[in-house]
C-alpha cells in the first residue's frame, strides 16, 4: 500500500516526467525518421556520443552555449554519416546503426580517458547543466506545481517538440515530402521528390532530438557523463516510436509508459527483491509492449487482407 501511495505522490509524477525526457527526444526523432521510411538503429550511439560532447564542449567552451553547440553538432555529424553509408553507399540500415552504436560505446571511452585521464566518468571535469526552471504562479499551486514546476529547460523542450514536430509532419510541405517519400517512395520519385535529400534532412533532424536527449542525461539529469549511461534508452525510444505508430502523440504517451516501470523500478529498489529483477522492469515493459504492438498490426492486417 505504501508503494501504491507513493506512486500516486507528486514525487513520484515528477521523477516519471524527468525520466521520460531522454526516451522522448529520441523517440520523436526516430518517429520523423520512420514517417520519411528510415529505421535508424544508431539512437543509442548518438545519445551517447552527444551526451559526452556536451559535457566536453560545455568544459573547454567554458558555456552552456559551447556544450549545447557541440553535443547537437557531434549527433548530427554520426547522423550525416549514418545516412551517407546507408542513403548514398546504399548499406543495410541495421547494419549501419549496429555500427554506430558499437563505435559510440569504444569512441566515448576513448575520448574520455583522454580528456580526463579516466574511463568511468568525468566527474573531475566542471561541467555546465541546463537549469532546471520554475514557472510562475503555477509552481505556487499545490501539488499541480510540484509536477509540472521546477522540470530541466530540456523537459519542457521535448514536451514542446511534440508539437513542433506535429506540425512538421502534418502542417509543412517538408512534413508532407517526408511522409511521401515513407509511404511509397518510387511515387514520390515519379513526381520530382528527391528522396535521398528528403531522408538526408529527416536523419539529421533525429541526430538533433536524439542528441537532445543524450545531452539531458549528461546536463540535466546529472552534471556529468558516466560510461555507458544511456543504458537501453536509445532502443526502448525506438520501440516507443513503434508503439505509438510513429506519430508525435504516440511517442510521447509510449515514452511516458515506458517511463513509468523505470520510475518504478527506483521504488523497488528499497524492497527486497533481487536487484537484477529490477533493473529488468524497463526493458521487460518494452517487450511486452512492442508484442502487443505486433498483435495488433498483425490483426489488422488480416482485416484489411479479408476486405
Amino acid at each position: 500500500m505504501n508503494i501504491l501511495t507513493y506512486i500516486c505522490s507528486a514525487d513520484f509524477i515528477y521523477m516519471w516526467i524527468r525520466v521520460a525526457t531522454p526516451i522522448l527526444l529520441a523517440a520523436l526523432g526516430s518517429v520523423v525518421c520512420s514517417k520519411a521510411g528510415v529505421v535508424n538503429l544508431g539512437l543509442e550511439g548518438t545519445m551517447l556520443i552527444s551526451a559526452l560532447f556536451g559535457v566536453l564542449g560545455s568544459v573547454y567552451g567554458n558555456s552552456l552555449f559551447w556544450g549545447l553547440l557541440a553535443g547537437v553538432a557531434a549527433a548530427v555529424i554520426v547522423s550525416a554519416i549514418f545516412a551517407y553509408f546507408h542513403l548514398i553507399l546504399q548499406a543495410n540500415n541495421v547494419l549501419c546503426g549496429t555500427a554506430v552504436n558499437t563505435m559510440a560505446t569504444g569512441l566515448t571511452v576513448f575520448v574520455l580517458q583522454l580528456a580526463t585521464g579516466e574511463k568511468g566518468n568525468s566527474s573531475s571535469l566542471k561541467s555546465f547543466a541546463f537549469p532546471n526552471i520554475e514557472i510562475p504562479l503555477i509552481k505556487e499551486i499545490p501539488v499541480i506545481g510540484e509536477v509540472i514546476s521546477g522540470h530541466n529547460a530540456l523537459t519542457y523542450v521535448a514536451l514542446l517538440m511534440v508539437f513542433l514536430i506535429y506540425i512538421l509532419m502534418y502542417k509543412t510541405p517538408l512534413g508532407l515530402r517526408m511522409r511521401a517519400v515513407g509511404e511509397n517512395p518510387d511515387a514520390a520519385s515519379s513526381v520530382g521528390q528527391n528522396v535521398i535529400q528528403i531522408r538526408f534532412i529527416a536523419i539529421l533532424i533525429c541526430g538533433a532530438l536524439t542528441g537532445l536527449g543524450g545531452m539531458y542525461l549528461s546536463m540535466g539529469y546529472l552534471s556529468m557523463f558516466v560510461r555507458d549511461m544511456t543504458a537501453g534508452r536509445g532502443f526502448i525510444a525506438l520501440a516507443a516510436c513503434s508503439m505509438g505508430q510513429a506519430t508525435p502523440i504516440g511517442a510521447l504517451v509510449s515514452s511516458m509508459i515506458f517511463a513509468f516501470f523505470d520510475g518504478l523500478s527506483n521504488i523497488l529498489q528499497v524492497l527486497k527483491i533481487p536487484s537484477e529483477f529490477v533493473q529488468m522492469l524497463p526493458y521487460l515493459a518494452t517487450i511486452i509492449g512492442l508484442t502487443v504492438y505486433s498483435i495488433q498490426q498483425s490483426i489488422r492486417v488480416k482485416q484489411r487482407m479479408k476486405k
